[in-house]
């Protein structure tokens, strides 16, 4: 077999997109890999190349989605194991395992306490705006102990958790006014991009890292709900039992339960997107194929009802605010399935849906910005209304090169490489907005 420097590379490559199909352990690539390098020795024996007969070999291989599911209706008892499971295939993984989940059981103790101390000592308006600062601390401490960031590199990443504590806390906003709130939402939003900078371990110039952030944050979000789901569940199944019996447990709910809960699952679930990618990564994929025909029929039900009133002056500000919301969920949608695409495949069905809800969600956004204006040039600016704007503006970028990149990867013009590289190289742009109108807005309009 030829085993020159270029094959290996190959086969390397090859090899690294196999493990990308999280169904497929090591040991299977081993196996597969035997079959290839069998298969291009052969094929070398007749006369091919070494390029030539690796890109045979491929061939004959078959589809590696097709492989995938084939390893998991063989392997299904040992995929179900590894929801639960440690590894244990070496003593220094599995000391190294227990080592993880000790940090992470620490720093999610430790969140718990932050937020039981916040609601301890800081008035209701004021633990809302910090709610963020008292957890994602801890979760960004995990990814930077886990990417084994220098000091250096972790002291950089304190410093915009300093500024937004010192934006927060020394603002001077009005109670119960606008841009206090505004300011409360964007902050988690800003700073989830800095936990992100420590789970790419400061690479953020890294495209493909990047792009690993935003599965990470998919299956993230799957978790979360899975347990709150179940936490929920519990809660009331306790509370019920207690009271039954004459006893009231709201107080310990209130006071212990929910803090150490919500904190704890949110490093938890971070945990487990780490721990058990390896079969959880296909979950979102499929809730993402799930819900992407349905957000573009009630874009499609919503663009209709707003071309039988006729106007989009008089769109009341609350459907607006529901609409930012809808745009924000087909963002979430076309991130995560580009992300979990395979990138070497044709233009599918899936892929002309995509194009479909971005188009709809453009129409939908372009609507927007319509009647923002107009209201916005019949009442003047409000603190609410700029952030409005600026969001829809944001995303209007977004979504119509989105639109041109994906018309021209359907009808063959491009490759979907060009499709990511728009979605990973836009992503700062998200931050970023919602850092300035975490700290540009309120002064802006004196804190109101």
């Amino acid at each position: 077999m030829d085993t020159d420097a270029e094959l290996e590379s190959q086969i390397g490559q090859w090899r690294g997109y196999v493990r990308g199909h999280r169904v497929i352990s090591s040991a299977d690539v081993d196996e597969m890999e035997g079959h290839l390098r069998d298969q291009v020795s052969d094929l070398s024996a007749v006369g091919l190349t070494a390029a030539e007969a690796f890109l045979v070999a491929v061939g004959r291989m078959g589809n590696l989605d097709a492989i995938s599911r084939e390893f998991a209706l063989e392997h299904s008892d040992r995929l179900w194991k590894q929801l639960v499971l440690m590894p244990a295939t070496a003593e220094p993984e599995t000391t190294s395992s227990k080592r993880e989940l000790s940090v992470v059981l620490a720093l999610a103790v430790g969140a718990g306490l932050a937020v039981k101390a916040g609601m301890e000592w800081l008035p209701e308006l004021a633990l809302a705006r910090n709610i963020s600062l008292l957890v994602l601390p801890f979760l960004t401490a995990y990814f930077a102990w886990k990417r084994k960031m220098t000091v250096r590199g972790a002291a950089v990443l304190a410093v915009p958790f300093a500024v937004a504590a010192l934006v927060l806390n020394l603002f001077p906003f009005v109670d119960n006014g606008s841009t206090e709130v505004i300011a409360a939402i964007h902050a988690p939003i800003a700073l989830w991009f800095v936990a992100g900078l420590a789970y790419v371990g400061g690479d953020w110039r890294s495209q493909g890292r990047r792009m690993d952030f935003v599965r990470f944050t998919g299956e993230w979000v799957v978790y979360m709900a899975l347990l709150a789901l179940g936490g929920g569940v519990l809660i009331g199944l306790t509370v019920g039992a207690f009271a039954s019996l004459d006893l009231d447990v709201e107080w310990v709910i209130e006071q212990w339960i929910l803090p150490f809960g919500i904190a704890g699952a949110i490093l938890v679930a971070g945990w487990l997107v780490e721990a058990k990618q390896d079969v959880i990564e296909n979950i979102a994929p499929v809730l993402t194929r799930v819900f992407t025909p349905l957000t573009i029929l009630m874009l499609l039900a919503l663009l209709t009802a707003f071309a039988a009133a006729r106007s989009v002056v008089g769109v009341d500000r609350d459907l607006l605010i529901l609409m930012d919301l809808i745009l924000v969920l087909v963002l979430g949608l076309l991130l995560y399935a580009i992300s979990a695409r395979d990138p070497l495949a044709p233009p599918d069905l899936f892929d002309k849906l995509q194009l479909v809800l971005v188009v709809s969600a453009l129409a939908v956004d372009v609507l927007m910005l319509t009647a923002m204006l107009s209201r916005i040039a019949e009442f003047g600016f409000t603190p609410n209304k700029v952030t409005a704007l600026g969001l829809n503006v944001v995303l209007l970028v977004n979504l119509v090169w989105s639109a041109r990149l994906g018309f021209g990867f359907v009808r063959g013009r491009c490759g979907f490489g060009a499709v990511e590289r728009w979605q990973t190289r836009y992503l700062p742009v998200y931050g970023g907005w919602a850092a300035l109108a975490m700290i540009a807005v309120p002064p802006a309009f004196d804190f109101m």
